[in-house]
């Protein structure tokens, strides 16, 4: 019988496997063979770890993380569901602790692009903003409410600047449905180790859950 694993790219059975050495490549019944015995370890590249989960309960001015094991993880990811706010048309953004302290300066830049269901489409931005936007105005009425995930980059790194993207869906005061996308940065090279949720012009949170989860090995 010819050998012919060597040729045309033709992959042996069944790779002797030892932790730390592949003598050969994986097929798929291999794959599912060591899968079924235990034995496959996956990595945990990319994989969300649930670091805190707060809800919104009666009236708050602002929803603080101030444990966000930065340290840990160099990307995060924010996931507010069904936020509320007290007044009509306002807006959900964030603001950053450096080293414990909150940034409350018109220090932030942003840049995002909103759309609606009547057609429009309408660019908003600023270089010297109190916080980034995350959302577009949100109505109050019954049933309108948005909802947002924000990537957070390089919280922890004292080094490097902090950057977010973000997209988010929900209903204004027409009620017309609205879309925004962005992204966003606080311009200083600091040490990230905290992030405050609030509604833009001093406004107050009425309801929402909140998620912040660490992507692990990032």
């Amino acid at each position: 019988m010819v050998d012919k694993s060597n040729e045309y790219g033709y992959v042996p059975s069944s790779p002797t496997q030892a932790e730390g050495s592949n003598t050969g490549i994986f097929e798929v019944n291999d794959v599912t063979d060591l899968l079924l015995a235990g034995q496959w370890t996956l990595e945990d590249l990319g994989k969300l770890e649930l670091i805190e989960t707060q809800t919104v309960s009666g009236t708050v001015s602002e929803v603080d993380f101030t444990s966000i094991q930065e340290s840990t993880y160099n990307v995060h990811l924010l996931m507010l569901s069904n936020m509320l706010t007290e007044n009509n048309d306002k807006r959900t953004t964030l603001r950053f602790f450096e080293s414990g302290v909150i940034e409350t300066g018109s220090v932030y830049q942003f840049g995002n692009q909103v759309g609606t269901a009547g057609g429009t489409f309408t660019e908003v931005k600023s270089t010297a903003s109190s916080d980034i936007r995350i959302t577009d105005n949100t109505g109050n009425d019954t049933g309108e409410s948005s909802n947002t995930y924000v990537y957070l980059y390089n919280l922890g790194d004292s080094a490097k600047y902090s950057f977010t993207t973000s997209h988010s869906t929900g209903t204004n005061g027409t009620p017309t449905y609205f879309m925004e996308f962005g992204s966003g940065v606080l311009p200083q090279a600091s040490t990230v180790d905290g992030i405050r949720v609030l509604v833009n012009g001093g406004f107050n949170l009425t309801g929402g859950t909140l998620s912040l989860y660490g992507i692990a090995e990032s």
